[in-house]
Order: C-alpha cells, then sequence, then structure tokens
C-alpha cells in the first residue's frame, strides 16, 4: 500500500509541473508561486484546524530560512518548467539528493579526514555526465539559462530538505513545516509580482479565465495532495523502497510531455536521464544506510519533496 501512496504522490507532482508548464503561457512564475501557496496555505489551515494542531512555533527563526530557501528555489524550479521541456526540467530537480548527498559527503569527509565514500563519489560523477546528455538539446536550442536555472533550483532544494530534516530534529511536526512554508510561498509570489510591476493600465494581477483558474487551483491541490501523500507513504513503507520510487516522476512527466508537448528525446537524452535516475536511487540507497563516518543521513524526510 505504501507504493501505491509513493506512486500517487510522483504521480500528482508531475501533474503540478505540466499544470505550471500551461499555466506559464497566461501568468508570470511569481504569480503561479503565489497561486501554489495559497492553495496549500487554505488546505492545510482547514487540516490543522481538523486536527486540532497548533501553528505556534519557537523555531521562527528557522522555518523562516527553510521558507526562503525553499520558496527561491520553487521559483527557479517554475521558471525552469516554463523554457524547458518537462520531463528535463523535473530530471533537473531530482539532483537535489545528489547534492544533498556531496553536501554530506563533504561535511563527513571533513570531519573524518582522510576517509573517502567511493560508491557516493561514483554515484555524483554518474549523475553529472548525465547532466550534460540530458541538457544537450537544451544547449543547442539556445535554452541554457533554463538548464542553469534548473541545477541551481536542485541545489537549494537540497540545501532545504536539509534544513527541513533539522526541524522535524527539532521536534517541528510535518504540517507545520510545510505550512510555514506555503506561507511564506504566497508573500514571496504577491512581492515578486510588485517588484515585476506592469506597464501603466495593465493590471498589477493577469486577470483570471475558467481556464487559468483551474490550472493555477490544479497546481495548488496537485502539489498538496502530492506532499500529504507522500508523507503517507514513509510514513507506512519501507524508506529505502518509497525513496527510490518517487523516481518515477521522471517517467511521468515524460508522459506529459509526449502527450501535451509531443515532446521527441533523442537517445542521448534518454540515456542522461536513465543516468541521473541511477545515480539517485544509488545515492539514496546509500544514504539511507548510517555510516560511522557521518555521511550518509539514516532517514529520508518525505516533506516538501518538490523543494
Amino acid at each position: 500500500m505504501s507504493s501505491l501512496w509513493m506512486l500517487f504522490a510522483s504521480f500528482m507532482f508531475s501533474a503540478m509541473g505540466a499544470g505550471v508548464k500551461l499555466a506559464s503561457t497566461m501568468y508570470s512564475t511569481s504569480e503561479i508561486v503565489m497561486y501554489r501557496g495559497l492553495v496549500g496555505t487554505v488546505m492545510l489551515l482547514m487540516l490543522v484546524r481538523a486536527q486540532r494542531g497548533t501553528l505556534r512555533t519557537a523555531f521562527a527563526g528557522a522555518h523562516l530560512w527553510r521558507a526562503f530557501v525553499g520558496v527561491v528555489s520553487l521559483w527557479l524550479w517554475f521558471y525552469a518548467i516554463s523554457k524547458l521541456p518537462l520531463a528535463t526540467a523535473v530530471t533537473l530537480n531530482y539532483l537535489a539528493p545528489i547534492w544533498m548527498a556531496l553536501f554530506l559527503l563533504s561535511v563527513g569527509w571533513w570531519q573524518s579526514k582522510n576517509h573517502v565514500e567511493w560508491p557516493l563519489i561514483v554515484a555524483i560523477g554518474m549523475s553529472f555526465a548525465g547532466v550534460t546528455l540530458v541538457l544537450q538539446p537544451a544547449v543547442a536550442s539556445n535554452q541554457w539559462l533554463g538548464g542553469v536555472v534548473g541545477i541551481m533550483s536542485s541545489v537549494l532544494s537540497a540545501l532545504a530538505y536539509l534544513q527541513v530534516r533539522n526541524l522535524g530534529q527539532m521536534g517541528e511536526p510535518e504540517y507545520r513545516v510545510v505550512f510555514y512554508f506555503s506561507l511564506m510561498t504566497v508573500c514571496a509570489g504577491a512581492f515578486g509580482v510588485v517588484l515585476e510591476g506592469r506597464p501603466a493600465g495593465v493590471p498589477l494581477f493577469t486577470p483570471h479565465t475558467w481556464y487559468g483558474g483551474a490550472l493555477l487551483l490544479g497546481v495548488g491541490l496537485s502539489a498538496t495532495m502530492a506532499q500529504m501523500a507522500m508523507t503517507r507513504a514513509y510514513r507506512v513503507g519501507k524508506v529505502l523502497v518509497v525513496a527510490n520510487l518517487q523516481y518515477t516522476g521522471i517517467i511521468f512527466s515524460s508522459l506529459w510531455g509526449m502527450l501535451l508537448w509531443n515532446d521527441n528525446f533523442n537517445w542521448k537524452v534518454w540515456l542522461g536521464m536513465g543516468v541521473i535516475l541511477a545515480s539517485g536511487v544509488a545515492a539514496t540507497f546509500y544514504n539511507t544506510k548510517p555510516t560511522p563516518r557521518g555521511a550518509a543521513v539514516s532517514k529520508t524526510d518525505p516533506i516538501a519533496s518538490e523543494v
């Protein structure tokens, strides 16, 4: 049953990505970020009230830092989705576990001095080789900026993961972590819209149509449902199995791309996706096994996978 929860979460995250790409033709990236956060905030408020939870926290600074890093990562990822084929943007986002492994590897090596985690180094090196294959069409079609932004998003995503893990170790419940992230997303998105500005006589916020409103609602609903389903999957399933199943998001995104935009990749791109997927699985396997050197994490955190 846990496998079904993770597959559902991966599908919903891929559906969110498809919604973001469709909405990007009508709304700015900041607007999409804002509405995604607004839907999530309302849903989480209802959930907290139903469960009689509390939003009071003694770690406001930690929440603020996690939310800031997460929001910037989310904005960059949504921008990359608008510029790249959906499967390419999603694949780059899945580099986050690789970056997190690299961060933890560096810390572990520094503390342990001459110890080298060779399995992790091989996985990281493979993933970078995969990136060069995946981004070849983007560079050839002058979409290199979207590729760079997508990679930057994955780096910040890894930092957000680490901060979420720290909040969990502090005793903060999942709903509180996600709520403050969603709230920050609303504020940052609105600020981005104001900062970008509009020409005189043009409304600051894009007027809605039924189609556009449905897309934005779908983005928020699918993202929040995916987070909830993934959290459930980690609670009832085996961490290693569930963590690896999240990579099915690459497959789902590829199918969305072929269905909606007729995306057609050459063998090098498919090979690159496969290499990144295999590297992520290897890093996840290694990082779910605690080691005496401190380079690995003993638990994969289910919160806010998209950032």
